[in-house]
């Protein structure tokens, strides 16, 4: 019986240490708040179904509810999801606002697991639509914040979106594309640096854009002189 009722104790114990939780998030946006429901959380990890609820934060009004199939993330030394973070092979917040296709409104993306490359933080990625008035699923944005490492960067000056990809230690990949209204994402540069050959150079490929028409260069630096901090 003392160990039936131990048993009890700790499977209880596992059941509140990993029981749903809801935490409101209000500084990742200059129009929304939004509170965020994840199945589970255990010490600073959070992951499982979720559901985001977003409201307007002069009206207190629900704007959409959305949900995730894993809403993985982390808590910060406060026990609260971090906000506006995006950091390569680090950490990156459950909920990104953004103006992605830079028309002006801010956008949305939500954390829906690791399925970028090397088990990478991956996105869904919703535009606002000022017709419906809503957000709606970007299938091609969502396969950039799903398929490259992790969420895209978004270039305001240049209006450029930007992805980074890899493989093993010495081959790297940079891409940018250009968001054009009514057609979608136009690939427009490419860098690839490859260190994997015999010696101490690195060879850099630059693929770029121009009035429609691609150029290619090629150069060599060594590795030390390249990658100096």
């Amino acid at each position: 019986m003392r160990h039936f009722l131990l048993l009890v104790c700790l499977l209880g114990a596992a059941t509140v240490s990993r029981a749903q939780r809801t935490f409101t998030i209000s500084r990742a946006s200059a129009r929304y708040s939004a509170t965020v429901t994840v199945a589970g959380c255990e010490a600073d990890q959070c992951q499982g179904a979720g559901t985001i609820r977003l409201y307007d934060q002069q009206t207190k009004q629900l704007v959409q509810a959305f949900t995730s199939d894993d809403l993985t993330f982390y808590l910060d030394s406060r026990q609260q999801p971090s906000v506006k973070t995006v950091e390569l092979y680090g950490e990156q917040s459950p909920l990104l606002f953004d103006d992605f296709n830079f028309d002006g409104t801010e956008d949305l993306a939500i954390r829906n697991g690791n399925n970028s490359g090397y088990g990478g933080p991956s996105y869904d990625v919703y535009v606002y639509a000022s017709r419906p008035r809503k957000f709606i699923r970007s299938a091609e944005l969502t396969a950039l914040a799903s398929e490259k490492l992790g969420m895209f960067m978004v270039d305001k000056k240049r209006k450029r979106l930007v992805t980074f990809e890899k493989s093993g230690c010495c081959w790297h990949l940079t891409t940018e594309y250009e968001v054009l209204p009514g057609k979608g994402l136009s690939e427009v540069l490419t860098i690839e640096e490859n260190a994997t050959g015999a010696g101490e150079n690195v060879v850099v490929k630059t693929r770029r854009k121009t009035n429609g028409r691609w150029t290619t260069t090629t150069r060599s630096f060594p590795i030390k002189e390249y990658y100096k901090e």
